[in-house]
């Protein structure tokens, strides 16, 4: 009677299981929850430069302003990284920097906008990408180089020079087969500081004033680059060529009372640069150079000209591990002739100088640098006429990772 029961009971409910089942395969895999999108991710990093410092005059506004006197400890950057792949081709990145200063501000560490962009693939591997937004402007691999990954604790004048914070406001094209995006995020995450994917191809309009800076003309400024990590062997070499051009306006507020300058304050703004990376397996070389031409302050006539302008380094470097630490000793020396269109006046520059440090990773949550900065800086402008300090110092920088 029992197995009667039992054989009935299947026969009646067996269709509408197998159906539950069935259904159950066949059904969509349930939507991500909008927390689910994203990720965050950041670093801070925590600076004293006055050890065994020898003039407290030498400065360097684009570097680290808390360089020479009255500089103390100092947070050079408090960073938080929203990011996330909303769709299956389209991705955000949003990063504020608390750790902000304006020029001839005395307040530090309000928050700023650093990178706000999003990537719209136009085929489903990812190959072919627009980016909108305010991102990186595809000039230089060090400019490129994430401040988290980079060796020296500051970046050269000469390419950097050309644009502050190295980022701005415009609309790119980036191309890379699948397999050579790939590798520039290996070079990132297996720690050989990579300077991240931004393409084999890069082409792009932007405005030209610098982050977080209003447009003041009608005029877009064009960049392209091209680069390549190349396998050889056991190694990784990534040449590259880079150029852009376009019409800067200097803003009023950079001026001094007296300097002269172009009625509508707009000069050419164009630059082209060559780079070369050996990563470090275990011996690294990376090099740059750039030449242009931009606005720049002559002592002479008191006034902003366009000149010629040049500049550029090279970093020797190498990677041991020991056990779960990394140590990364390197040595760089930059030189640049030029202008600063972004500061006061297109402040004038003639920069020598050669860093020796090294980075120690006890673990991927921390790192300490230490490095000892032998500098010549001439920059002048018209309320700093005559000016040229030359120094050493040895700077320290902890960082953390989360």
């Amino acid at each position: 009677m029992k197995k009667l029961l039992i054989a009935l009971l299947f026969l009646v409910a067996g269709p509408a299981y197998s159906q539950t089942v069935d259904s159950a395969k066949q059904a969509p895999p349930a939507a991500k929850k909008w927390f689910e999108t994203f990720a965050i991710r950041g670093y801070v990093q925590a600076r004293y430069n006055r050890l065994l410092e020898t003039n407290s005059k030498l400065k360097c506004e684009q570097c680290d302003r808390s360089w020479g006197e009255n500089g103390g400890i100092f947070l050079r950057r408090a960073r938080i990284v929203f990011y996330g792949q909303l769709h299956e081709r389209v991705y955000f990145y949003i990063q504020p920097d608390f750790a902000s200063s304006a020029s001839g501000s005395t307040s530090l560490n309000f928050g700023q906008l650093r990178d706000a962009y999003f990537d719209v693939s136009l085929d489903k591997a990812g190959q072919y990408r627009v980016r909108l937004g305010q991102s990186k402007i595809p000039y230089g691999f060090e400019n490129m180089q994430s401040s988290q990954n980079r060796l020296p604790l500051d970046r050269n004048d000469g390419l950097n020079s050309a644009l502050a914070n190295e980022r701005d406001l415009g609309a790119f094209f980036y191309w890379a087969p699948t397999a050579v995006r790939q590798r520039f995020s290996r070079l990132v995450k297996d720690g050989l500081k990579g300077s991240g994917d931004y393409g084999m191809v890069g082409l792009g309009v932007f405005n030209g004033q610098t982050a977080n800076r209003p447009e003041l003309n009608n005029q877009r400024h064009v960049v392209g680059r091209f680069t390549y990590p190349l396998v050889v062997g056991r190694q990784i070499i990534e040449p590259g060529l880079q150029a852009y051009t376009g019409d800067y306006v200097i803003a009023k507020e950079q001026l001094s009372t007296g300097v002269k300058a172009r009625k509508d304050l707009s000069y050419i703004d164009q630059r082209m640069a060559a780079t070369f990376v050996l990563y470090p397996q275990p011996f690294g070389v990376q090099a740059e150079y750039n030449v242009g031409r931009g606005p720049e302050f002559n002592p002479r006539t008191d006034s902003i000209e366009t000149q010629g302008l040049h500049g550029g380094y090279v970093l020797l470097n190498y990677r041991l591990r020991y056990k779960e630490h990394q140590f990364y000793p390197f040595v760089r020396a930059q030189y640049y002739d030029g202008g600063k269109k972004h500061e006061r006046d297109a402040r004038s520059y003639t920069v020598r100088e050669a860093e020796v440090g090294v980075e120690w990773q006890p673990f991927s949550s921390f790192e300490l640098v230490a490095m000892y900065t032998m500098s010549s800086r001439r920059f002048e402008d018209f309320q700093l006429s005559d000016n040229k300090q030359s120094g050493n110092l040895l700077r320290l920088q902890a960082q953390i990772n989360f």
